[in-house]
């Protein structure tokens, strides 16, 4: 019923005859194919805006989004006898997502084991020990991301502390959302000075365009693009404390070496990339390995592991303790992964296969020979940065590394920081905010982030401004 429905709707509607084809890839931008496309991915993402309210999860829309894009690619292709072409593509593109996917899904898994261990339980309770007011937190919370994400990555460093700031605040709406906010904020700024804080200055970096020590000159930019929106902020958050556990968190066995792992699993990433030109998600999966490994010596040791903790806790007479081990069950490594956010994950799926279907259609390039065609590529960069708060970031900088437009040290530099930290004005802008967005469900959501807005864009202004004036000797030096 449906595929003879969707082949009247393509007969009809569809005009492949219209299409101009050059080098094997058609241009679909002024047809019916394409514009329909930009209908659906617009309802799409609507959809997704309107979550909180229509209590549908997000990865809904976009899943069907993709399937409808490339259906309408693919039939074209197919109507003009090039149907390899359309084929590879979407092959590429899938593979992004399955790097994107697996890096993901493993940070996931670690930030499950460190919680099932009861790490950020400890955390929490020594935070409320040390009588941290809600304001302190905020900006405890936020300092961390902006120091952390430049090695361990915008996404990783904010799973981190949204974990933390949940446990610590325990299902107060407001001061959790105001808390994610600003950890994606910092996050995706502190991001925005290395080459490995964002998938973006990866890609700048990987092109040999800027050499390492050059991101550096974007930290006072990036601490402006975090410190300004957050100051506003501490405003709003009232100056009491957390309501008081009083409760022992005693650490489940392994929870600091599971956290060693974790950095040891991210130096692996680190150095896969660095020094053997490999994908950074190579070394993600591989210390998936370290943490299954490690699961595994949890299961053989725990009948003597726990045989010690009881004859210790019958010399002290302690019964609570002695409950409590005997409802101990054994490490599970795979039910972290089950635990991993599925929903967040399809909609990282739905977003890449839909950009990169607009991106394939030719919409992408025709945006940046647009904008860059005006001889102005600082309006350009900084307009880009403003796009990638609505499309993702990643296809945006690949569309302008496609492009190479004549651009100095200075202006490349700008659209890495625009690119990174424009991502942050929406939720859905950031990989950092959709994945909060899934982990914080409920408290963080697209119009929490949206009312916050505007002191965003206050520091993106800022950061942009300040790049331009440190940094001006850059700007006169092309190559």
């Amino acid at each position: 019923m449906w595929v003879a429905v969707l082949t009247i709707f393509l007969s009809l509607f569809l005009s492949p005859q219209a299409i101009a084809a050059a080098d094997g890839q058609l241009d679909l931008t002024g047809t019916t194919v394409g514009i329909t496309a930009i209908i659906i991915f617009t309802i799409a993402y609507l959809l997704v805006m309107g979550e909180e309210h229509l209590h549908m999860r997000k990865s809904k829309p976009v899943l069907v989004a993709a399937g409808l894009i490339w259906m309408m690619i693919g039939w074209v292709y197919v109507d003009q006898d090039l149907p390899g072409v359309a084929e590879t593509a979407f092959r590429h593109n899938l593979l992004e997502f399955a790097e994107l996917m697996l890096f993901l899904l493993v940070a996931m898994t670690y930030i499950n084991a460190m919680e099932e261990r009861r790490l950020f339980d400890g955390l929490r309770s020594w935070m409320i020990r040390k009588g941290f007011s809600y304001r302190q937190l905020f900006w405890l919370s936020g300092w961390l991301a902006f120091f952390i994400s430049p090695v361990a990555d915008n996404l990783t460093t904010a799973l981190l502390m949204c974990a933390v700031i949940m446990k610590v605040a325990d299902g107060d709406k407001k001061f959790i959302s105001m808390c994610c906010v600003s950890i994606v904020v910092a996050a995706n700024a502190g991001g925005a000075f290395s080459p490995f804080g964002d998938i973006t200055t990866l890609m700048v970096w990987q092109a040999g365009i800027v050499e390492f020590q050059e991101f550096l000159v974007l930290f006072i930019p990036s601490v402006l693009n975090y410190l300004i929106p957050a100051v506003i902020m501490s405003f709003f958050i009232e100056n009491r404390k957390p309501a008081a556990v009083h409760e022992e968190v005693e650490l489940k066995r392994g929870a600091l070496r599971i956290t060693s792992l974790f950095l040891l699993t991210i130096a692996t990433a680190v150095a896969c990339h660095m020094w053997l030109h490999l994908p950074p998600v190579l070394g993600m999966m591989m210390g998936l390995g370290y943490l299954q490994f490690f699961g595994y010596f949890l299961r053989m040791t725990l009948p003597g592991s726990l045989a010690r903790k009881k004859a210790m806790a019958e010399r002290a007479g302690d019964m609570k303790k002695l409950e409590r081990l005997g409802g101990v069950v054994p490490f599970d490594v795979f039910s972290r992964v089950s635990r991993a956010e599925w929903d967040t994950l399809l909609f990282f799926y739905g977003i890449v296969i839909c950009v990169g279907g607009l991106g394939f259609m030719g919409y992408l390039a025709l945006l940046s020979e647009t904008l860059y065609g005006s001889g102005d590529p600082t309006m350009a960069n900084v307009i880009l940065g403003l796009v990638s708060a609505v499309i993702d970031n990643i296809p945006v900088m690949f569309a302008v590394l496609s492009m190479q437009p004549e651009m100095s040290h200075g202006q490349w530099l700008l659209i890495t920081l625009t690119a990174g930290t424009g991502g942050s004005l929406l939720s859905i802008g950031s990989a950092a905010g959709v994945a909060l967005m899934g982990q914080a469900r409920g408290y963080y959501t697209f119009a929490s982030h949206l009312k916050w807005a505007p002191v965003i864009l206050l520091g993106y202004i800022a950061s942009i401004y300040a790049h331009l004036w440190l940094n001006a000797s850059l700007f006169e030096v092309f190559g």
